[in-house]
Parts: C-alpha cells; sequence; structure tokens
C-alpha cells in the first residue's frame, strides 16, 4: 500500500486532471464472485453503448467531432447544458476540489456521455454527480 500511495504522490494535478475517468476498483469479496446472481450481459451493455455512439455520431454530424471526448469549450456550451440544481452542484465541485477549467470540461463531458448511455437528451443532476464520482479523490 506504501508503494501505491508514493507513486501517486509522484503524479501530478495536471496530469491526473489530463484524465477524463479515474476509478478505484477494490478487491472483490469472495461472496461476490461466488454469488449465482448474473450481472447486465456484456450484449445488453454493448447496445447501450452503440446507441450512445450513434447519437453522438448525430450529434456531431458535419463536423470534425467523432464524441464527446472531442468537444471543445465551445461545443460543451452548447451541448452540456445544466439545470439550476446542476450549476449549483458542478459551482460546489469546483470550489470543494479546486478544479481547474479543464477538469471543469471534462465533467461536463463525460456527464453528456453518461447521459447519452442513459439516454436522456438533458444532462440530470445525477449523470453529473456520476461524472464527479470518476475524479481522483485526491488532487496535488
Amino acid at each position: 500500500m506504501q508503494t501505491v500511495t508514493r507513486y501517486q504522490q509522484r503524479i501530478s494535478g495536471p496530469l491526473l486532471d489530463r484524465m477524463d475517468i479515474y476509478a478505484e476498483v477494490p478487491r472483490v469479496d469472495y461472496d461476490k464472485l461466488s454469488s449465482e446472481r448474473l450481472g447486465e450481459p456484456s450484449a445488453k451493455i454493448r447496445e447501450r453503448v452503440e446507441k450512445a455512439r450513434e447519437k453522438q455520431r448525430q450529434r456531431f454530424a458535419g463536423r470534425k467531432l467523432l464524441s464527446n471526448a472531442d468537444m471543445g469549450p465551445k461545443e460543451v456550451r452548447e451541448n452540456c447544458v445544466l439545470d439550476d440544481a446542476g450549476k449549483a452542484l458542478i459551482r460546489a465541485a469546483m470550489q470543494q476540489l479546486g478544479m481547474s477549467a479543464r477538469a471543469f470540461h471534462r465533467i461536463l463531458k463525460v456527464s453528456r456521455t453518461i447521459a447519452d448511455l442513459a439516454g436522456s437528451e438533458r444532462i440530470q443532476t445525477a449523470h453529473l454527480a456520476e461524472a464527479l464520482q470518476y475524479r481522483p479523490r485526491r488532487q496535488t
């Protein structure tokens, strides 16, 4: 564990800031591994991802952009509109986490993708909250 902590401390904030999604993956308990309950089938997940990708292709038709990840600040403003609750949430996150402008835009792009996967036309507060969960827990 100390080795992991030392390594993480070497990674600079600006480098972490360039990662769209950061997820810690805990060990899985034996009970979950040996459970008879099955998760969502890969085919169903693939179908959802393909629908989201098609939505993005349509959104960016006639542009050089292929996906939400390719959006610049102008496209983020156009395609990542938040309601008042979403604006309040990201404002609070920016203040508490000390996020950069780059991190702000990445959160909105990830939120847009989560909304696309959910089949939602608008980014909901839950989509934004999920995207915030994919940021590093510790900023340096």
